[in-house]
């Protein structure tokens, strides 16, 4: 099934003018969502907005949207008033300059997107994208849609192109905000440390070698709920937070790696010995 777009819009660089249209990169319909459900009729419930001040339920056609300029009091605004206030969506996703391919930190990604050529701009599209991987560029762009305007990267994917929204720089909290207590790292340790990383090691991310091992148990466990059986929970202990021997653990952490590593050889190795076996009976006939 082919996938729907979400929304057209069209690239713009120079005086080049790509129609596009964008397409979710992410499939969110594999979330589990639960329900509030009333206890003893076993109906749905719905939420109401409730006035602060009375406790009184207020009718949809009685809310308003307000700003809160000061503790407590606040703006109000008409609907006429929010749509002169929003950003004018123009659809237009406009260039503003090309950048080396990774030069954009990957803490500023905030969502991705597919983008695909729309009538008229296969042309356009392909010659952008092979441009692109050419240079190893990527264009940084602002995209006006849904009352806001978005910092963008566009940038060369297999065949085609996506588009990266991209946090701004005054959305992220500063990483130096985050407390980290002085400590001496050992020269043994750091030599064991990089023993342990190596050892884990691989050269190309592979996705489809994960799956969501959680998601499969609920679903599992709900599915159980469907035909009537009891979800009992195994009381777990709780992890102990005890300081541990650095070296030791880094020492024991390698030989178990090396264990796994020695039981995933065995079976290729019975299988070549199984192999010549059956050549030399071959021969003997």
């Amino acid at each position: 099934m082919a996938m729907r777009a979400l929304a057209s819009a069209t690239v713009s660089f120079g005086l080049v003018s790509i129609p596009v249209k964008l397409f979710s990169a992410a499939e969110s319909a594999t979330n589990i969502h639960f329900n509030q459900i009333h206890k003893k009729d076993g109906s749905r419930l719905k939420q109401q907005m409730i006035s602060a001040k009375t406790g009184d339920v207020v009718p949809r056609d009685e809310i308003v949207k307000g700003y809160e300029f000061a503790k407590g009091q606040y703006v109000l605004f008409s609907p006429e008033e929010l749509k002169a206030i929003e950003e004018e969506a123009s659809q237009t996703i406009d260039i503003a300059e090309f950048l080396p391919a990774d030069s954009v930190e990957r803490r500023y990604l905030e969502k991705v997107y597919y983008l695909g050529p729309d009538k008229g701009g296969a042309r356009a599209y392909r010659l952008l994208s092979q441009a692109l991987r050419r240079t190893g560029r990527c264009a940084l762009a602002r995209y006006s849609a849904r009352g806001k305007q978005y910092l963008v990267l566009v940038r060369p994917m297999e065949d085609g192109l996506a588009l990266e929204q991209l946090r701004y720089a005054d959305e992220l909290r500063s990483f130096s905000e985050v407390p980290i207590d002085a400590a001496e790292v050992k020269q043994e340790e750091l030599d064991l440390a990089v023993q342990l990383i190596e050892q884990a090691a691989s050269e190309k991310f592979q996705p489809e070698n994960y799956k969501d091992e959680v998601r499969e148990r609920v679903m599992a466990l709900i599915q159980r709920k469907v035909d009537g059986e009891d979800i009992t929970v195994t009381p777990t202990e709780e992890p102990e937070h005890k300081i541990i021997d650095m070296m030791e653990a880094l020492k024991a952490s390698i030989a178990s790696g090396q264990a796994r590593s020695a039981d995933e050889r065995k079976p290729a190795q019975r299988s070549k010995k199984k192999t010549a076996a059956r050549k030399k009976t071959a021969r003997a006939k």
